[in-house]
């Protein structure tokens, strides 16, 4: 091999290592760029965690058994929780039936609800004071634990609709022969008032629940190759997840943004290399990310710069190019959704929201 080849192979190695450097200290600004720019802020007091949100408050009962909130007001009103999920459950969002008893209880006697818990439409959560410890916690079928008493909640909305009465009354009704059967009491909240409620909250849900894009184009007949949209999404730190969007995570593991094809078709990983796209749209979930109005503000500068990375323009679903002033009208709209989420409350991003917009 001639001193010339072995230059030249020197210098190619020299490039291609210079051009893997620069792709990973580019990829490490940019994750560091827009890690800092999507963590949480909590300027506002009902951000602060989910502690901000309510603890299970329930209705007055309209059986002869007696009220919800009777039946919490002693031993288990005082109680702590030991799960999460427990802690969300609230007679504003979900139809809470509470069986107490003076002797300890088993997940035995629930036995019907398991077999019939997908029958209802919506998600059903049980959770129980532990006889032993004094916390609330939630209840598995292979449970061998004592309860005093069991919270079977039916969670009244999510995104495909309200509960119906019907459902709530099938509800109500097992439960209470389940009481029956395993002598215990049974505080259940009127099924006409929770029908109520559900229709409520559904149409609230309905109200805020917004989806905010920003489309990406190129120009004229230019189209956006697969290889580029994936660089650029990794230089982002978005990940290709099994809905065909690439998504960009928060320290937690929930969707901030996500990219998309313009055209619906899910992105894949075995064809993406191989493909060309007409287009890509930023997607904001607002009832589902904390302080929306932020989150709003950082994915408009994200797409600002991929568009530019990507030699496209930033437009609307007209294919408008968007400026400063649609930008402001947009998050004047973020801002209002945001607005009626804490007023009613129900805290964008929190646990509750990730619930109801399921």
């Amino acid at each position: 091999m001639s001193e010339l080849q072995i230059s030249l192979i020197g210098i190619g190695a020299a490039v291609i290592l210079a051009v893997y450097v620069y792709s990973v200290w580019q990829q490490r600004r940019y994750r560091r760029k827009f890690g800092a720019a999507f963590k949480p802020h909590h300027e506002d007091a009902l951000y602060r965690a989910d502690s901000a949100e309510s603890p299970v408050e329930l209705p007055e009962s309209g059986d002869d058994t007696g009220g919800m909130e009777q039946a919490l007001s002693g031993e288990a009103g005082r109680a702590g929780y030991a799960d999460e999920l427990c802690s969300l459950l609230d007679a504003a969002t979900d139809y809470i039936v509470v069986l107490s008893s003076n002797t300890p209880m088993h997940v035995g006697m629930l036995a019907p609800l398991w077999q019939q818990r997908f029958d209802f439409g919506k998600n059903v959560n049980i959770c129980g004071l532990n006889a032993a410890t004094g916390t609330i916690e939630r209840v598995v079928a292979e449970s061998m634990q004592s309860y005093s008493e069991f919270h079977l909640a039916l969670q009244l909305a999510d995104r495909g609709g309200a509960v119906s009465e019907s459902r709530i009354r099938n509800f109500h009704d097992l439960a209470r022969e389940m009481a029956k059967s395993a002598d215990a009491d049974a505080a259940m909240p009127d099924v006409e008032e929770a029908a109520s409620l559900a229709q409520q909250l559904d149409a609230f849900c309905a109200e805020v629940d917004q989806m905010i894009g920003l489309n990406i184009l190129p120009g004229g007949t230019r189209t956006l190759a697969g290889p580029e949209i994936s660089m650029v999404a990794d230089m982002h730190g978005f990940v290709l997840q099994a809905d065909g969007t690439f998504h960009l995570l928060d320290e937690q593991g929930y969707t901030l943004v996500t990219l998309a094809n313009i055209d619906s078709e899910p992105f894949q990983h075995h064809t993406i290399k191989q493909m060309q796209f007409n287009g890509l749209s930023l997607m904001l979930d607002v009832p589902r990310v904390e302080n929306p109005r932020q989150r709003f503000d950082d994915m408009a500068v994200l797409a600002h710069e991929i568009a530019e990375e990507l030699r496209a323009s930033m437009v609307d679903d007209k294919h408008v190019e968007l400026g400063e002033n649609a930008i402001a009208v947009i998050r004047g709209q973020v801002a209002a959704i945001e607005n009626r989420m804490l007023e009613y409350p129900i805290v964008p991003g929190s646990a509750q929201a990730r619930r109801l917009f399921s």
